[in-house]
């Protein structure tokens, strides 16, 4: 195919059919998706990919068709791979006779995509998270790895607090760039993609929440890169493991409040700890955040309950899924907080998401895991919008204090410290 990419020797065998109608159907979309961003070639993955698409929909037939004949191709993915989570958890989000009749028509597809996915390369059946690469789940790149990866979450992660490469991919490019072991070069995988056009200057008087600076600085800059400088004076510098929980909450809002893939953080972030602000490219805009900006943009957040004073029924922590170490943060804070007005369980169904993985971990810390459990607070690997998507469950009044959740449904939008207060007093 023309329009100026160069294809090896084998890659133009693939494309021209030599390896079979369908590994030429795959090479064709790649080809094609890699034109249209005007990439000059393809370039070798260094790791495995992660999937957008995790759930069974009866209305992705054209998906489903595809995987059928990549299965009976034999053809499957050259790495093993993990997947966004699952959507349903009835034991730990159970929900009335007419709620799971909506999502057995919604989901109807998931046992049978799920038995696709292994065929065509998934790593297990604990491989289904947004965040895919916290250690206990292993897919974990490092710095400067290519990759091809599509949930926006773990996009802007591996970019930004690993410093891998990875474009923000479209759904099903990012699988057939891992049958080929081969991407796009373009966007994030080039130098000068990766240098930023904002200067984002943090200059609250405390540390501001991860949910709404990223929020802040999404709706502000939308897909360019920000070089953010100031942070460095509440975390400190370089990446303990309370800095990557806060950069990756930071990192999803900014990437669903407006479609981030990469940010750099002065004397925190890799690239930006390397190079500094030789990564701002000439011309940059400048945008401040004080603490006016945070009050402004908090009180932006529109309320999409038919009614503001209801009684909240549900709260979802854990939008990316949480760590270990944040398991353990909310752990310690439920049960504090429940201590201190003398209560023994939560007043408001509490549900904290995170990785299959990092569930077990955590419930191998029997002491912990039982400290959590008997505040009455849940712990589920699904995705909550997949929960919020059902009709009836939208109608409910659900808190959150994930950005990204309210971004993509009815969720209110709350405060860490709001929504303790909430879930403890019910109200």
């Amino acid at each position: 195919m023309g329009n100026g990419m160069f294809l090896t020797d084998e890659e133009k065998k693939i494309l021209e059919g030599e390896f079979g109608e369908t590994l030429q159907k795959v090479m064709k979309t790649v080809v094609l998706y890699g034109q249209t961003f005007g990439a000059k070639r393809l370039v070798k993955l260094d790791g495995p990919v992660h999937l957008v698409t995790s759930f069974g929909i009866p209305m992705l037939t054209p998906v489903f068709e595809m995987m059928e004949e990549l299965i009976k191709s034999n053809i499957k993915a050259q790495k093993p791979f993990t997947v966004d989570p699952r959507p349903l958890d009835y034991c730990n989000v159970p929900v009335n006779i007419l709620k799971k009749l909506v999502f057995k028509v919604m989901y109807g597809k998931q046992k049978d995509y799920e038995d696709q996915l292994r065929a065509v390369g998934l790593k297990d059946d604990n491989a289904f998270t947004c965040a895919c690469y916290l250690p206990e789940v292993g897919n974990i790149p490092k710095k400067g790895d290519i990759l091809a990866w599509a949930e926006s979450s773990a996009v802007v992660y591996a970019n930004s607090v690993i410093g891998a490469r990875t474009n923000r991919n479209s759904g099903i490019i990012e699988l057939m760039s891992g049958i080929l072991g081969k991407t796009p070069e373009f966007g994030f995988l080039t130098d000068e993609g990766r240098r930023a056009t904002w200067l984002v200057e943090v200059k609250t008087s405390k540390l501001p929440n991860p949910q709404v600076l990223g929020s802040a600085i999404g709706m502000k800059v939308v897909e360019d890169v920000p070089y953010i400088i100031g942070l460095d004076r509440f975390l400190g510098t370089g990446l303990s493991e309370d800095t990557k929980d806060y950069l990756k909450d930071m990192g999803a809002a900014s990437a669903s409040n407006g479609a981030v893939g990469l940010y750099h953080v002065e004397n925190i972030t890799p690239e930006a700890a390397e190079m500094g602000r030789q990564l701002l490219k000439e011309g940059y805009k400048t945008y401040v955040i004080d603490d006016e900006e945070i009050k402004r943009v908090i009180n932006s957040y529109p309320i999409m309950w038919k009614n503001i004073n209801a009684k909240p029924k549900v709260c979802f922590i854990g939008c990316p899924h949480l760590s270990l170490n944040q398991l353990y943060y909310w752990t310690e804070r439920i049960v504090k907080a429940l201590e201190n007005v003398g209560q023994k369980k939560l007043k408001i169904t509490t549900i904290l998401c995170a990785p299959p993985d990092v569930i077990d971990a955590f419930k191998r810390d029997e002491k912990s895991y039982n400290r959590l459990i008997q505040t009455g607070a849940k712990i589920t690997y699904i995705c909550p919008l997949m929960y919020m998507n059902n009709p009836l469950c939208a109608k409910e009044a659900v808190i959150t204090n994930s950005n990204k959740l309210r971004t993509y449904s009815t969720a209110r939008f709350y405060l860490d410290d709001e929504i303790l207060d909430r879930i403890v007093r019910g109200y």
